[in-house]
């Protein structure tokens, strides 16, 4: 057994001392005092200081294995997970090949089996060719469908109209969607061609991934999924103007239309390019200060309804052209998102209890994750302890593609330990 004493619980929507004590994989007892004396070969974890979170959940994640492992692989990018207190993920489906069928899934999970350092489940892909196989699979061991409305990955979207009506007619399980406007994109990408030729600034990304191209998107979604009743989850919000489109209610059962935030929409705007450049160009874009001061606004409000990542690494020389159109899109960033967002937490704009709603308690109930989300009795032991007042300086990178656009960057508050199931994963900065 294991006893953690003395430590700040933020869970539930209070914040409180308490000793959390542990059998094997499980919350056994959650006390003011618990009394290590009364239990046999117990050891004891000092909390003092620290705040006790639910281990977080990140439900967008691209760990980029099998077939694209000079990027990341499932070990490193849940070696970067844990250093953030993530305990759970949920991974994308636009590896090599494509998750397009619920045997791919399933190789997915073998994988991680071995290669893991965090609990995991997997996204299954929709296209064309499959989507019958989708509508009527098994999804036990699968958390959703990932939709690309739009601009896509490889064969992975349905731009047919009626397929589309016919996914949010029938899905049984809720329908993650990255939605952006191909139209709009190409008519912007045509302007700045014209523009710029062969020279286009990597800050044209804001414009030519704009915020009426996601917008016009996700009211199709939103307005297909108040027709059908279909449980979505609209991904990585980037523009204020999205805002509009949900709903201020707070999240339960009869809330089918719920939208993530992604940490580096929370932290970066398009000034960020003239520094960064191709570092932060990702899908959808990084917008304007107006965009990410209304995020980080409504971040601690019921219009978003959680935080994420969409950590998706690329090797530095993949990132490193000056090409704009040639150079790929993506992030590495689940090895800080935490600390993005308790930098928000230092400016006033997100307290420690939504950290908790946004990052644990919500994923849980949108995916309806059993016994994980929450620190409670008879639960799995998933519990991340933080050391709020500690600084320091991100100086290494955890990802396997080896660089960060944060790095250099300067945070208040350290994950001090990961606890995953019982297990200690991950300890004073070591694995």
């Amino acid at each position: 057994m294991r006893l953690i004493k003395n430590g700040t619980l933020v869970n539930e929507n209070s914040i409180a001392k308490k000793d959390i004590l542990l059998d094997a994989d499980t919350i056994v007892k959650i006390a003011d005092n618990i009394n290590s004396n009364d239990y046999k070969d117990i050891e004891i974890i000092d909390a003092t200081g620290l705040h006790i979170f639910p281990g977080l959940i990140d439900t967008h994640v691209h760990f980029r294995e099998p077939g694209l492992t000079e990027k990341e692989d499932i070990k490193h990018g849940t070696m970067g997970a844990v250093a953030s207190g993530i305990t759970s993920v949920f991974e994308m489906p636009n590896t090599n090949p494509a998750t397009l069928s619920f045997d791919a899934v399933n190789d997915k999970c073998k994988l991680a089996e071995e290669k893991s350092l965090t609990n995991y489940s997997f996204f299954i892909g929709v296209s064309e060719e499959n989507l019958d196989e989708v509508i009527n699979g098994d999804y036990t061991d699968t958390c959703g469908v990932k939709l690309f409305m739009g601009s896509s990955t490889g064969n992975m979207a349905l731009k047919d109209s009626a397929q589309i009506e016919y996914l949010f007619e029938n899905s049984k399980v809720p329908i993650v969607i990255h939605s952006e406007d191909d139209a709009i994109i190409e008519a912007n990408s045509r302007e700045y061609m014209d523009k710029y030729g062969d020279n286009i600034p990597f800050s044209a990304h804001s414009y030519i991934r704009s915020d009426k191209a996601c917008y016009k998107s996700t009211e199709v979604a939103v307005a297909l999924a108040k027709k059908y009743g279909t449980r979505i989850h609209i991904a990585h919000l980037s523009s204020a103007i999205e805002l509009e489109l949900f709903s201020n209610a707070n999240l339960d059962e009869n809330k089918n239309i719920t939208s993530e935030v992604c940490v580096h929409h929370l932290f970066y705007e398009n000034s960020d390019f003239e520094t960064l450049g191709s570092k932060i160009k990702c899908n959808p874009s990084i917008k304007f200060e107006a965009d990410r001061d209304a995020l980080q606004k409504a971040v601690s409000t019921p219009l978003i309804d959680t935080i994420a990542t969409d950590h998706a690494p690329h090797t530095i020389e993949q990132k490193g052209g000056t090409n704009y159109f040639s150079t790929p899109s993506g992030i590495p960033i689940i090895e800080n998102s935490l600390y993005i967002v308790l930098s928000l937490y230092g400016k006033g704009l997100i307290s420690l209890e939504q950290i908790a709603e946004k990052m644990a308690h919500n994923p849980a109930k949108i995916f309806k994750i059993a016994k994980r989300g929450y620190v409670k009795e008879g639960y799995f032991a998933d519990i991340t302890l933080v050391d709020l007042n500690k600084e320091w300086k991100k100086d290494s990178v955890i990802s396997k593609c080896g660089w960060s656009p944060l790095e250099g960057e300067t945070f208040k508050g350290k994950v001090v330990e990961t606890i995953v199931n019982g297990n200690s994963v991950y300890k004073n900065d070591e694995f």
